[in-house]
């Protein structure tokens, strides 16, 4: 596989989606990490939060694939978590949002080798890079 293309980690996310726990593992990992994290999400319809991370993570990976079909909405997702977004997020919580993420990956996909971890990690700092641009 092209080390251009993330085809891999769509793969991988279907696999972690069969677990139909995978969000919330994510969530209870993510919202542990940081005392900051955990008020943010505090008045969250975590119904429509689920929906939205779930959407947002096969978004994320299109754009780190570079694919121009998700450049606004991405753009859109980066507005709302900038400084002056409805949900502004400092630019260093997204390591945790990352290290939240990879962790719940590898405790979810059976295939989920040190490589496709590597590459996992490749395609999301690219994601949250853009954001931390956007900020």
């Amino acid at each position: 596989m092209s080390p251009a293309t993330y085809a891999d980690l769509q793969q991988s996310y279907g696999r972690c989606l069969r677990e139909d726990s995978f969000i919330d593992k994510f969530y209870e990992r993510f919202l542990a990490s940081d005392p900051r994290i955990r008020a943010m999400f505090e008045k969250t319809d975590f119904a429509k939060q689920r929906m939205a991370l779930r959407r947002g993570i096969s978004m994320a990976i299109l754009h780190a694939d570079g694919s121009s079909i998700v450049e606004r909405p991405m753009g859109q997702m980066a507005d709302v978590h900038a400084r002056a977004g409805r949900a502004p997020v400092p630019p260093e919580l997204y390591p945790l949002w990352v290290n939240a993420l990879l962790d719940t990956i590898k405790a979810t996909d059976p295939k989920a080798d040190d490589t496709l971890m590597r590459r996992w990690r490749e395609a999301m700092e690219k994601v949250t890079a853009m954001f931390v641009r956007h900020y």
